[in-house]
């Protein structure tokens, strides 16, 4: 799991080291001694608010520097660390009040010998902030001493736990008093896995195999039920041929991934709709089977919906237990849908959107088409990392279709990603649009709702799949 920690009061004794501080320099003043006890430290004091603002700026900078970690900090963030979770420190420093706060608290980290994965800065008083921070960065817990901050947290439906302090005991939100019950709550916490089915024309370009990869990788967060293979073909490559390929590149990039494909990996049409083909098949006996037994189970269909609509017509019960997530068409900015998953097979993509079944699509041309990278991109986060990351980048660089590209569209991992991540994209939720036999859209107004992505944050996405397949972090605005 992803892990946010502040750092005072959660991992700094900021309290403690503040009050004791007041109460030396009340003495100077009145020493009328603390009279609000059950408040902020800032306010606990008969001092002028101007008395009160000069002292704490005058010295904020220095006391934050005389800091020490509290009493299990580090021994169990070290233990969280080494039981494969990583750990974000967010502090909200970037607020004004030190000269350079992101040196200084590096310097008191590593003082401490703190581990960290990635230290972000923000605006204390911004009380938004690290809510977004979650978010972006697809954070699990986040530990904070701030109830604006967790009630923002929580809002934005973040595990939080709120450190206990004088200050916050008036508000009902799940708190901790110490390093172990911490650790201790985050070891019980499970969040529930994304039931999911990738459909895939695996062998198809050089997409599919790292969209495979990218959820394989991903496995904190999904339970895979099954990878159905979607009929492709090309003029040399028939559809039975091609499904034969994709699934014998399923099973080679499992096999590297360590992931078991005993009854997980299923064969699916030998030919499209559009061609009347109706037959029963092992991949859409497997949808059925798994929408069925579960409550919700996701489909992210990264080919021809051959599958998915054959499964939907021939077990209508499963529209209310599945949600689609189908990279597929282009958005409302082009005149046509001509694009490969789409016009491989329209009747199905027809019986989709028709069925009202929770649909989620992300264009290519416009939104997917976002997702370009390149061979040397490529070798630089992952040349090296394994056979698997090699074995990418060689078929990133001839797909055996294209032929040699030293740039390329990596688009099906922006299905993985969205169920990753929904805030790395702008979606619009719209009436379901008809579509003509020439692939082209009519807009429509009162029918049922699908969602329309119409803008991916490539970075975010890159970020997160450099860092899971080869282990290093994507460095934006290069």
């Amino acid at each position: 799991m992803k892990i946010g920690i502040d750092i005072d009061n959660v991992i700094s004794n900021f309290n403690e080291v503040l009050l004791n501080e007041y109460i030396k320099h009340d003495k100077t003043l009145r020493n009328s001694g603390v009279i609000n006890k059950d408040t902020y430290i800032r306010n606990m004091f008969d001092w002028s608010e101007e008395e009160e603002e000069i002292f704490y700026h005058s010295n904020i900078e220095r006391i934050a520097k005389s800091l020490k970690a509290l009493d299990g900090a580090k021994e169990y963030i070290d233990k969280l660390k080494q039981e494969g979770h990583l750990i974000y420190i967010i502090t909200g420093r970037d607020n004004g009040e030190y000269s350079d706060p992101i040196n200084m608290t590096k310097d008191w980290l590593n003082k401490f010998n703190i581990y960290y994965d990635e230290l972000i800065f923000t605006n204390a008083y911004d009380k938004q902030s690290k809510a977004k921070v979650c978010l972006n960065n697809n954070i699990d817990i986040m530990i904070d001493d701030s109830i604006s901050m967790c009630t923002n947290c929580i809002q934005q439906g973040i595990r939080t736990f709120l450190m206990d302090t004088t200050y916050n005991r008036k508000i009902n939100i799940p708190r901790v008093h110490n390093w172990k019950e911490i650790y201790d709550k985050i070891s019980n916490y499970k969040r529930e896995k994304l039931n999911v089915i990738l459909d895939t024309d695996t062998y198809n370009e050089c997409d599919d195999q790292f969209a495979l990869a990218y959820m394989l990788k991903s496995q904190d967060m999904f339970n895979i039920q099954a990878i159905t293979v979607a009929p492709y073909s090309h003029k040399e490559c028939p559809v039975i041929d091609g499904i034969d390929k994709s699934y014998s590149e399923i099973i080679k990039i499992c096999k590297w991934l360590d992931f078991d494909t005993n009854n997980k990996v299923f064969k699916g049409s030998t030919d499209y709709m559009v061609n009347d083909y109706r037959e029963n098949n092992d991949a859409v006996n497997k949808i059925i089977e798994v929408a069925l037994k579960n409550n919700k189970t996701y489909i992210m269909a990264i080919g021809a919906l051959t599958n998915v609509a054959l499964a939907i017509k021939k077990e209508s019960k499963i529209i209310d237990k599945i949600e689609v997530i189908w990279l597929g068409g282009h958005s409302f900015l082009q005149q046509d849908n001509l694009e490969y998953n789409f016009r491989q097979d329209i009747r199905a993509v027809k019986i989709v959107f028709e069925s009202a079944v929770k649909l989620t699509v992300i264009p290519c041309k416009n939104v997917a088409s976002n997702l370009r990278t390149s061979v040397y991109e490529l070798n630089h986060y992952l040349k090296d990392k394994s056979e698997l990351c090699n074995y990418l980048i060689d078929r990133f660089y001839n797909d055996g279709y294209h032929g040699i590209q030293e740039r390329r569209v990596i688009w099906d991992i922006s299905v993985i990603a969205y169920l990753i991540n929904r805030n790395w994209f702008k979606t619009d939720k719209i009436s379901c649009p008809m579509i003509n036999d020439d692939t082209s859209y009519i807009a429509t107004n009162g029918r049922h709702e699908i969602t329309m992505v119409s803008y991916l944050d490539a970075d975010k996405i890159y970020s997160d799949l450099f860092n899971k397949l080869g282990g290093e972090k994507y460095e934006t605005n290069k």
